[in-house]
């Protein structure tokens, strides 16, 4: 018997052609190597040569499988789920893990092409196992959620009036088996009407009534037979119905694990509502924060211009320094400089007003010495007319 997850790993059941089970979407040449199950390190030829790799799809179950035949050797049968992952180990060699057969599989291709047209095949049919997966189980889900929705809605009447087909067919049964055994009852209810049927004698017909050939032993035993075989389908159908009965209780008692389930989601559903407003509450705060301190970085990229700046300034700073020292101590040289004209300034006043003093004095003796002068030359002039005038009188 094949396990219920997917086909067995011993054999191979494979049917290819018109209404065939599986059919082949893929085939190359690789060769097969499988993990050391003792060492879990080193391969093992599977193959002693290169043999066909190919995908089979399984059209009845859903599902794909990788299956490689040496001669009547099943050498890879491995069913590919979603959980599997196919890993390029070199330019010419690929493998993968296979759970279900507890080993490993590795490929030898002849060249890369191959390798990669294997590796995206095993990507596509994995997709497709995913979503053959999702699909399988959203069905599961709803059956059973119809299921028990229809279980638990309404009220007992609403329920006897909305009941399954199943439920249905065991109510016709039973109405088919009352109105047989109410049949049954009424012909031998009549006294002598069985051991008459048995010796042969008529029916014991009121007076008055046309009398009738009685039932013979034959028809009395195919009656006992089918009253026995209605009341063995009753009994089947009465077990089918406690079973139904049941079920419908388990369900019931699903549904109220569901719906405490429900509430339970739906308070972390509004828990969940409430940390992402808080989330986003957060969000506007980081990203007002984010704008600050982008701002503040903006401003921090402007003082530090400003710093480089001053820090270049800085370094001028000195040769100013030594300029100003210079420029003060000519200030200072020019000052004792300005000093020293000032002094000689002040002595050169004085000179001058002493020079003017003199001028002064001079010039005073020199208008007394002009005043003498011409008192003498008016002397002279005086003495050389009195000259001339002796002269002519000689």
């Amino acid at each position: 018997m094949a396990r219920a997850g997917g086909p067995d790993p011993g054999r191979v059941c494979v049917s290819v052609g018109p209404g065939a089970r599986e059919q082949p979407i893929f085939t190359t040449r690789a060769h097969v190597f499988q993990i050391d199950p003792s060492t879990k390190k080193n391969w093992v030829p599977a193959s002693k040569q290169a043999v066909t790799v190919s995908y089979f799809y399984d059209v009845t179950r859903n599902s794909y499988r990788i299956i490689s035949v040496d001669g009547a050797k099943v050498i890879v049968n491995s069913t590919i789920t979603p959980n599997m992952t196919f890993t390029k180990t070199s330019q010419k060699f690929g493998q993968w893990a296979d759970s279900r057969a507890n080993t490993v599989f590795g490929l030898g291709f002849s060249s890369e092409q191959q390798l990669a047209k294997f590796a995206e095949k095993f990507q596509e049919v994995k997709e497709a196992a995913t979503s053959a997966r999702d699909k399988s189980q959203e069905k599961i889900e709803t059956s059973s959620n119809h299921s028990q929705a229809s279980s638990v809605n309404g009220t007992d009447d609403e329920k006897a009036s909305h009941v399954g087909p199943a439920d249905a067919h065991l109510k016709s049964e039973n109405d088919k088996l009352k109105m047989a055994l109410t049949q049954r009852h009424l012909v031998l209810a009549a006294p002598g009407v069985v051991e008459g049927a048995r010796r042969g004698s008529r029916w014991p017909w009121p007076p008055g009534s046309p009398p009738a050939r009685a039932p013979s032993a034959a028809n009395v035993k195919k009656w006992e037979i089918e009253l026995q075989t209605l009341r063995e389908s009753n009994a089947r159908l009465s077990t089918a119905l406690q079973e139904s009965a049941a079920s419908a209780e388990q369900w019931k008692r699903q549904f109220s694990v569901c719906r405490d389930e429900n509430d339970q989601l739906r308070s972390k559903i509004d828990e969940l509502e409430e940390q992402c407003s808080e989330i986003s509450r957060e969000k506007e705060k980081n990203t007002q924060l984010k704008r600050r301190i982008e701002e503040l970085e903006s401003e921090l990229r402007e003082k530090e211009v400003e710093l480089k700046d001053l820090q270049k300034q800085s370094e001028i700073i000195p040769q100013l320094m030594s300029e100003c020292e210079y420029v003060s101590e000519k200030l200072e040289a020019a000052e004792r400089d300005n000093q020293d004209l000032e002094d000689k300034v002040r002595s050169l006043k004085t000179d001058v007003e002493e020079s003017r003093c003199r001028e002064r004095h001079l010039k005073a003796e020199l208008r007394s010495f002009l005043e003498v002068l011409d008192g003498k030359l008016d002397d002279l002039h005086d003495f050389r007319r009195g000259l001339s005038k002796l002269g002519a009188d000689n």
